[in-house]
């Protein structure tokens, strides 16, 4: 893919493939269209919607995101073996503008997995991208492990790609290993040294382990890569990726000495990046840069007097400009479908009237329960019970008892395919003893990996968003909800995760985690 310009940057987004194997990620077919379709309006330019042959749900996943795009590249990644990339391009082919992307280990390390000697590593990369390229005129091509491989042999396998068709040359920091001068240095290094280096687009692919991420991709672009590989909200396994929101608001504040230009509209990212987080279950820390809660949150006295007198005291960059809202209006039970819809547009919502139907009945509740009701409790109205039309499991009614008397009691109706059951449970908390009836009225083995409770706004009336994490046999999903009785939110949390199980547990053997060799980066 060409670049406009020699300082334009193009941004290749891999939330669908890299962020979704980050463990207890994985979305919904629904969820994947989604967030392809909110990256596609954003401008981002390239979209790595899946790893097609992991499973039947992405292989789907990704045929449907490649016939929605309007406009930017669809992409699927495969192994270097042909079998992957027919099935790459069987489900690429139908984007108006696609590509693949193949890709092979090449340090010592990642060799000695297949077994393959230079010689033979070398051959096979000749013979699958030229193959690739013979189904389609984009491909882009990866050494994993790149920053750990020798640089001669390096140097050898880029210049193989470039001449059996590749027009794209990533370079992965697959174990977030590298710093930034090496990083800027890789790539100066290989587009001065290799033939044909300059009739390419080098990009570069980074990982956080170190926490350097965004410094080794912008030092990357500094070294001549025009493409940088990302995920929203730096979603990703181990660490995480490049965060998108991160390097591309580096690059328009600090123009000065990064002179590169996106075609991202970043008043988009806030809603993208919460999307993000309900749909993965990922929530942003407080102080993550640019989509974080604290990001444009002033406490010391000092800071807020700067801030009244010129906001550039304090800030180096607008709310508006990453699409948060100039006001947090308050809505209350007295507003209205017409206001409800006006502030759900604000945040980057539009509904049909049969949704907005269900979010006003919804509001109303919650507005009877709370005084004041933010755009963070309308963001957790709207995401709360998305799945809930297709749930197998659903909390009917839960009552529970707790003190310093002793266990907390929990007595739960649920409905189990479309059967009402009744559980009472005590443990240790009423927490425990509710998860403790989920368990009764549904036997399961899942191992609770993670429970969080955050406040979704300040006040003892806040509305609290749980997150419930779960494994079952190599399988992990994670769920979400949120309520103003945490032991509500609790419950509902934990068996929505029940239901996404449920889901995971339906596609034996599609899991993308059960196949080898399956991360790029």
């Amino acid at each position: 893919m060409s670049t406009d310009s020699k300082d334009r940057v193009v941004i290749f987004d891999t939330t669908l493939r890299d962020g979704e194997q980050s463990p207890g990620a994985t979305m919904t077919h629904d969820e994947k269209l989604e967030i392809a379709g909110l990256l596609d309006e954003m401008g981002v330019d390239i979209i790595e919607a899946g790893f097609p042959i992991a499973s039947e749900g992405d292989f789907n996943a990704v045929t449907e995101i490649a016939k929605n795009a309007k406009n930017s590249v669809i992409c699927g990644l495969s192994r270097a073996n042909f079998k992957d990339i027919d099935r790459c391009w069987e489900a690429v082919q139908h984007a108006k503008r696609p590509r693949i992307h193949t890709f092979i280990g090449t340090s010592p390390l990642h060799r000695a997995i297949p077994n393959l000697t230079q010689d033979e590593m070398a051959e096979r990369i000749h013979d699958t991208v030229t193959h690739a390229r013979n189904l389609c005129d984009n491909v882009q091509w990866s050494p994993m492990d790149a920053t750990r491989t020798e640089w001669d042999y390096l140097k050898r396998v880029v210049e193989i790609a470039i001449k059996a068709g590749a027009s794209t040359i990533n370079i992965p920091d697959t174990v977030g290993y590298t710093a930034p001068v090496e990083s800027a240095d890789l790539i100066r290094n290989l587009i001065a040294e290799v033939p044909g280096a300059d009739e390419v687009v080098f990009a570069t692919h980074c990982h956080n382990d170190l926490g350097m991420a965004t410094a080794n991709s912008l030092a990357a672009v500094a070294g001549g890569a025009r493409q940088i590989e990302c995920t929203i909200n730096g979603l990703g396994e181990r660490a995480g990726n490049t965060a998108l929101e991160e390097v591309v608001m580096a690059m328009k504040v600090r123009g000065d000495i990064m002179p590169y230009h996106t075609g991202i509209d970043t008043t988009k990212i806030m809603h993208l990046s919460r999307r993000v987080s309900t749909v993965s279950g990922f929530q942003v820390q407080p102080n993550k840069a640019i989509v974080g809660k604290n990001a444009f949150a002033h406490e010391s006295g000092i800071h807020q007097d700067g801030m009244l007198k010129n906001a550039e005291t304090f800030e180096i960059m607008r709310p508006e400009d990453v699409g948060l809202t100039e006001t947090n209006i308050v809505m209350g039970k007295h507003s209205g479908r017409a206001a409800l819809r006006s502030k759900l547009k604000d945040l980057g919502y539009e509904l049909a009237d049969n949704q907005l139907n269900d979010v006003f009945v919804r509001f109303k509740e919650l507005a009877d329960r709370k005084k004041e009701v933010y755009d963070e409790d309308l963001l957790a109205l709207v995401t709360a019970g998305e799945d809930a039309a297709n749930d197998r499991l659903v909390i009917t009614s839960l009552r529970v008892a707790c003190g310093t008397g002793g266990p907390a009691d929990a007595e739960l109706v649920m409905t189990i395919d479309g059967e009402e059951k009744t559980a009472t449970q005590s443990g240790d908390g009423p927490v425990d003893a509710t998860f403790k009836a989920v368990r009764e009225l549904y036997p399961n083995n899942a191992h609770l990996s993670l429970y969080q409770v955050h406040a979704v706004t300040e006040g003892t009336d806040a509305q609290a968003t749980v997150s419930v994490r779960l494994e079952e046999d190599g399988n992990i999903a994670t769920g979400q909800s949120a309520d103003t009785d945490t032991v509500v939110a609790s419950a509902k949390a934990y068996v929505n995760a029940l239901n996404r199980l449920l889901v995971r547990r339906d596609k034996v053997g599609q899991d993308r985690r059960e196949i080898s060799y399956k991360d790029v980066s």
